[in-house]
């Protein structure tokens, strides 16, 4: 493990104004989006796709990392250029989605565990000789207004997320830990405070037995939001301050960055959360994003599959990318959606 590599890695990743761009949907997610534009999921369709996203120009200066899958890796540019290599080049850092997807948890009513971490090292390695520089691990925790997640669910997904981290470190790859409580439901913000809070101790305390160094690790996880049919929806300032609160206690200060995930909001109150969080000041990590739906949705909109459209789709990039730039600093303003 080359540590100094792992945290120039980290912090190049959430460097001033970046962040994340997840475009790592499995098959069956990336056919839905598809879906939605009428468009049918065939491997070069979705070659062609993500190539619009990473040849978007002006894009490495507000992406530090982009998230592929397993097929996107191994795909290459129109002239015949790898993905990873074109953002690389960019100076875009190129990683990869190493779960398998979650799945029914043993001896447990409701809960999911995610799987994945048989074979984990030898695909890391390959991933790496791939020209991946990070990886990702989702665990999915569901919740709900009193049982779920239990002791023994949260337990389960902290001590596969703190495997997963070591091995990544072991073999030189940045871990993405990703400990995402739902957004489903109808559980309050204050719900998901305490859930998101036993959650986030049981995690470090994992990780930290595992003896993963939190310098070279960056952390995605969801807002402190509550559920989407609570009947009380926060405004952003409510949000900023319960997710805040949560994490000083609970996230260490030597994680370079906490890259959040978008979990089913729109794109525009993604970027109003991200921006006030960041408004309440300095905090002791890098306040980020790792957003996929609330990047891509309006770049899908745009593109409709058709060649002609590309441009216009790369248009509609390049602004969600800038406001979320502009939201890492506190300045972004929603009169701003519909700036040139």
């Amino acid at each position: 493990m080359n540590l100094d590599e792992l945290k120039r890695v980290a912090q190049a990743i959430v460097a001033k104004q970046k962040g994340v761009l997840a475009a790592d949907e499995s098959s069956p997610t990336i056919k839905k989006r598809f879906d939605s534009i009428k468009v049918e999921s065939t491997e070069e369709n979705r070659r062609r796709y993500r190539e619009i996203l990473f040849t978007t120009p002006g894009i490495e200066r507000n992406i530090g990392g982009v998230i592929l899958y397993d097929e996107t890796i191994r795909q290459h540019t129109r002239e015949g250029v790898p993905f990873a290599k074109l953002l690389s080049d960019r100076g875009i850092a190129p990683g990869i989605k190493v779960d398998k997807g979650a799945k029914a948890l043993a001896m447990s009513d409701g809960e999911r565990i995610t799987e994945g971490l048989d074979g984990l090292r030898e695909r890391l390695l390959e991933y790496r000789q791939l020209g991946a520089k990070f990886a990702k691990w989702r665990a999915v925790i569901d919740i709900d207004e009193h049982k779920i997640p239990s002791p023994y669910g949260i337990r389960a997904h902290a001590h596969a997320l703190a495997r997963y981290a070591a091995l990544c470190q072991e073999v030189g790859l940045v871990p993405i830990v990703e400990p995402e409580v739902l957004m489903d439901g109808v559980h309050t913000i204050a719900r998901c405070e305490t859930v998101t809070g036993r959650v986030l101790e049981s995690v470090f305390s994992e990780l930290d037995a595992h003896r993963v160094v939190f310098d070279g690790m960056l952390l995605k996880p969801n807002m402190v939001i509550p559920g989407k049919k609570c009947e009380h929806q926060a405004f952003a300032q409510e949000i900023a301050e319960a997710t805040m609160r949560c994490f000083y206690r609970y996230v260490p200060a030597a994680v370079p960055g906490i890259v959040f995930l978008s979990g089913g909001q729109s794109d525009v109150e993604a970027t109003e959360n991200l921006n006030a969080m960041n408004a309440m000041g300095n905090h002791p990590w890098q306040v980020s994003f790792s957003y996929g739906r609330a990047l891509q949705a309006p770049v899908l909109a745009a593109w409709q599959g058709k060649e002609a459209n590309a441009e216009i789709a790369q248009h509609a990039l390049q602004l969600r990318c800038r406001l979320n730039g502009l939201a890492r600093d506190g300045k972004y303003e929603k009169s701003m959606e519909h700036s040139n």
